[in-house]
């Protein structure tokens, strides 16, 4: 069983963490957020003071955090884990971020006589709590090796997409043909039920029919459709419009570094942008029919 410093114990990584725990690892865990960390503490964690603390001792590092800036104060910052990791340190970041900050990150750690991994997610919350995530990871292959126990304890499926970063990239183009897949599936409800059809019997036939996909099979947008949706809860749970919004712009960020085409990337970006601005950014990412159709609002 391996020592860990868990460090980011928010929606994703406090469930990630528990897993980690029950499967009997020793997890050194560490958030801003008092009450997650006295969650993993009453599941057997032991609380560090701070980040520097937690991977003082620890075999392995795996944080899990917001956004880019974070992760580079968190691993390059004067008190961050660099500073503090003893060398052949296992490190593996499951924060989405730009790819560009994670072979930065990880080219600093391997100065550093570190070893480190972008291990980014799929599967959300519930995904997270079940340890049935995908992991898409860059790295080396002896690095993945290495952390594929942990990663099993968490998830269901690893994938390694090649060297530092392409996890990161594996991810953002998924998340945003995902974007991309539910704006069109809520755009092409929104015309039918604005035509007089049935939403679910319309859905029905797509689902047979050439436009079938996962968001319209797995994720319908439109309310009561499917019960298991969000959609069928007031748009509650699930993955936030905010974070597909910030996927989205992780999406635009790499096709301009690569000066790739992505034109409707860019205008399911400017959807989610404008969804957030009326407020919804909360609101599960499905909610983005509800800026298509009033009728899906009631």
């Amino acid at each position: 069983m391996a020592t860990i410093a868990f460090i980011g114990l928010g929606n994703m990584g406090g469930p990630m963490a528990l897993n980690l725990v029950r499967a009997g690892h020793s997890l050194q865990v560490f958030d801003l957020s008092a009450s997650a960390v006295q969650t993993l503490v009453a599941a057997g964690a032991h609380a560090a003071a701070s980040a520097a603390d937690a991977v003082a001792a620890a075999e392995v590092v795996i944080s899990m955090l917001p956004a880019s800036q974070h992760v580079r104060a968190l691993y390059l910052g004067d008190n961050g884990v660099l500073a503090h990791a003893r060398p052949g340190t296992l490190l593996i970041d499951s924060s989405t971020i730009a790819s560009h900050v994670a072979i930065e990150v990880a080219q600093a750690a391997q100065a550093k006589g570190l070893r480190m991994i972008d291990a980014p997610v799929s599967g959300g919350t519930a995904g997270a709590a079940a340890g049935t995530l995908t992991f898409i990871v860059g790295g080396d292959a002896a690095d993945l090796d290495a952390a594929r126990p942990l990663l099993e304890a968490m998830g269901k499926n690893i994938f390694h997409a090649g060297t530092a970063g392409a996890g990161q990239t594996a991810k953002i183009c998924n998340n945003m043909l995902l974007g991309i897949l539910m704006a069109g599936t809520a755009e092409a409800l929104a015309l039918g039920v604005a035509n007089g059809l049935d939403p679910k019997v319309l859905s029905d036939i797509m689902s047979k029919s050439s436009g079938r996909n996962w968001a319209l099979e797995l994720y319908n947008p439109w309310p009561g459709v499917m019960d298991t949706a969000p959609a069928s809860r007031g748009y509650s749970g699930g993955f936030g419009s905010d974070l597909m919004l910030k996927d989205l712009g992780l999406a635009e960020e790499a096709a301009l570094q690569a000066r790739a085409a992505t034109p409707l990337g860019a205008v399911a970006r400017n959807l989610y942008q404008l969804h957030s601005q009326n407020g919804q950014g909360g609101l599960d990412f499905s909610s983005i029919v509800q800026m298509l159709s009033a009728k899906a609002r009631h």
